[in-house]
């Protein structure tokens, strides 16, 4: 009896995923129109550790000056897909020696279709960014405590600000030479 009752569950189980699976077949033309977004890949693409100046630099108890910068680039690939890297560099100094330096670029493989083409832009500047950088994040947090200093934290950030302001400058540095 308790065997008739789990081959009934399993009966049940699978009607409903075949009630499923026959309505999303009857409608692919309805989720092809559609757009469409996802992460086909993540990866590290480039990861680069510099120590110059050890092991002196371990000796020295200053405050290290810690420097960001953040690169975005993005590529076609092929028809609706894209590479999105994002460039970290890290940089920490005490008084005028450099403690360490490391770099990381995160990259992913986005699909994106049926998306208008003035879509793309804020999608590869601000969607695939903020995907890509809790990883990126993670990687130099670990490379930084491997090279032996104390963690780097890095604050999130937001990319749709820094897309904005990015736009509000070409817009600004294009008008003055209109004139």
């Amino acid at each position: 009896m308790a065997e008739e009752k789990k081959t009934k569950k399993a009966t049940t189980k699978k009607t409903t995923v075949n009630k499923g699976s026959d309505a999303s077949s009857s409608s692919p033309e309805n989720q092809s129109q559609g757009p469409g977004f996802g992460i086909e890949k993540l990866f590290l693409k480039d990861v680069s550790v510099e120590v110059p100046n050890s092991p002196e630099i371990f000796t020295n108890r200053e405050a290290p000056q810690i420097n960001i910068e953040l690169n975005n680039n993005a590529k076609p690939l092929s028809d609706g897909f894209y590479e999105v890297a994002l460039q970290i560099t890290v940089t920490s100094k005490q008084a005028d020696k450099t403690a360490f330096l490391i770099d990381v670029t995160q990259a992913g493989i986005f699909a994106v279709k049926n998306v208008p083409e003035e879509n793309i832009e804020p999608v590869m500047a601000i969607t695939c960014p903020n995907i890509l950088f809790p990883y990126a994040r993670e990687a130099i947090s670990d490379l930084v405590i491997k090279a032996g200093f104390s963690p780097v934290l890095l604050n999130p950030i937001n990319f749709e600000t820094l897309y904005m302001q990015q736009k509000q400058q070409q817009a600004g540095g294009s008008a003055p030479n209109a004139n």
